[in-house]
């Protein structure tokens, strides 16, 4: 009896990480998950700069002693990068700077989130955790920064 399982051989498009709340695990968190994109094929950009300010604002403003943070990456079958970054401040929500806030040297980092991100916005839960997630389109260029940053250049300019 020739006994054959025949299964799909999907590559796996989803990265999950545990990084200490430290200037160090969010850097960390940085270049793994830019070399993860680059593993997947995937442009790097705008995608490292909002894993860069999640775990950024993880490390700073959701550390508790002792706890590290979760950053994970995932390609949906519809084509969308899920970014996401779990901390356990589930106490603290992110709330972005406005001009109306006035001028500040720091504080700044979910809007640029906002900017390049597709979408964005804050899960709660389990106690006491919070999930900071984003996404970025890709088919149609990875984002809103492509698609802006890139709008009207020709070859050779």
């Amino acid at each position: 009896m020739n006994e054959q399982i025949s299964t799909l051989h999907i590559p796996a498009r989803q990265f999950c990480v545990p990084l200490s709340a430290t200037r160090r695990g969010a850097r960390l968190g940085r270049l793994l998950a830019t070399e993860q994109l680059r593993s997947w094929g995937l442009p790097l950009d705008p995608a490292r700069l909002i894993v860069s300010e999640l775990t950024a604002n993880a490390a700073l403003h959701g550390r508790v002693t002792g706890r590290s943070f979760r950053l994970a990456l995932a390609v949906t079958a519809a084509g969308v990068l899920r970014i996401e970054v779990t901390d356990t401040r589930g106490d603290v929500l992110p709330v972005p700077q406005t001009a109306a806030t006035g001028p500040a040297e720091c504080g700044y980092g979910l809007l640029l989130v906002e900017e390049l991100a597709d979408r964005w916005g804050v899960r709660s839960g389990p106690v006491p955790c919070k999930t900071v997630w984003a996404e970025l389109d890709l088919a149609t260029g990875a984002g809103k920064y492509v698609s802006r940053s890139h709008a009207g250049r020709g070859c050779g300019r």
